[in-house]
């Protein structure tokens, strides 16, 4: 297809030469008595009308950032005053910052003269578009939100979900960042996290400690469950209730085995779970209780 441009020249050339002149007179004659002194008026007018827009939008975005700061610090003291949990309050700054943002750069552009209607409209098609590319992590962000409302988990709690173990730093909008006791940092996207099962260890402010004790065939079971009483009365952290208790949960092979289960704040459970090994260790060999370890017997035949 030609272009009109094209056209109209190669019209104009086969007109006939008078109508030609004529037409390249009356051109000349426009440029001739063009008044140019409007003309730069004009454009005078025009370029500080401009400018004036451009200063106008310049003050409006200062303005509106500034009221957005008082804005996110007046929600910041509401938090406080409401004890709002931190990763709500993070959420919601986050969520409230953008709002405002995208509201404050809207107005800015409409008082530049962009149709918003049009910019309102493109943004919506490529917001479609970018969600159902990004399917994956848009499940992320709705996980995110289901946690941070239902709320199986806050940080600081030591939780074990998706075979990871540790220490709740950060409940992002996509992940959840723990912190595992060796110092690892590991992020689980929410979508998975959010539907796994979650063992939130620091719900409850107590917990039993169970430690299995091992003994021979033949030793005093008796004797072993006074030492063992005796070591837990000694230590002020493990609770009178409920009462701990020693019992026999299991004969096994080579052992008797013995549930010891005491109840202890949660902060103190894995100080006293190491430091009650550690005195049974010791403290049962000296009356007379053996540890069984695995053994092998080998019996030799001679045949000859």
């Amino acid at each position: 297809m030609i272009p009109l441009f094209i056209q109209n020249a190669t019209e104009s050339l086969m007109l006939p030469d008078s109508v030609q002149k004529a037409q390249f007179t009356e051109t000349v004659t426009k440029i001739v008595n063009t008044d140019y002194r409007q003309l730069l008026v004009d454009l005078a007018n025009e370029a500080m009308w401009i400018g004036l827009k451009i200063v106008l939008a310049l003050l409006i975005w200062w303005v509106g950032r500034w009221l957005i700061r008082r804005v996110l610090a007046m929600l910041d003291r509401i938090f406080i005053r409401k004890e709002v949990d931190n990763s709500l309050r993070s959420f919601l700054r986050n969520m409230v910052n953008v709002a405002l943002i995208l509201l404050l750069v809207l107005t800015v552009v409409q008082i530049l003269g962009v149709n918003v209607t049009s910019i309102l409209a493109l943004f919506a098609s490529a917001t479609l578009a970018i969600g159902m590319a990004l399917s994956g992590t848009m499940q992320n962000f709705a996980g995110g939100v289901m946690i941070l409302l239902l709320k199986p988990y806050r940080v600081g709690d030591f939780i074990s979900a998706q075979g990871q173990s540790g220490t709740v730093k950060e409940i992002m909008l996509f992940s959840t960042c723990i912190e595992t006791p060796d110092k690892q940092t590991i992020y689980i996207p929410n979508s998975s996290i959010s539907t796994a099962i979650i063992d939130n260890y620091s719900v409850s402010d107590l917990r039993r400690a169970d430690i299995t004790v091992a003994i021979s065939y033949g030793d005093d079971i008796d004797t072993a469950r006074a030492e063992i009483m005796a070591l837990i009365k000694a230590d002020e952290r493990i609770l009178t209730e409920p009462a701990p208790v020693v019992i026999v949960s299991a004969l096994t092979e080579s052992s008797v085995n013995l549930a010891v289960r005491m109840w202890v704040s949660n902060g103190d459970y894995w100080g006293v779970i190491g430091d009650m090994n550690e005195r049974i260790y010791k403290v049962l060999p000296a009356k007379g209780i053996r540890f069984p370890f695995p053994q092998l017997d080998v019996h030799v035949h001679n045949d000859k």
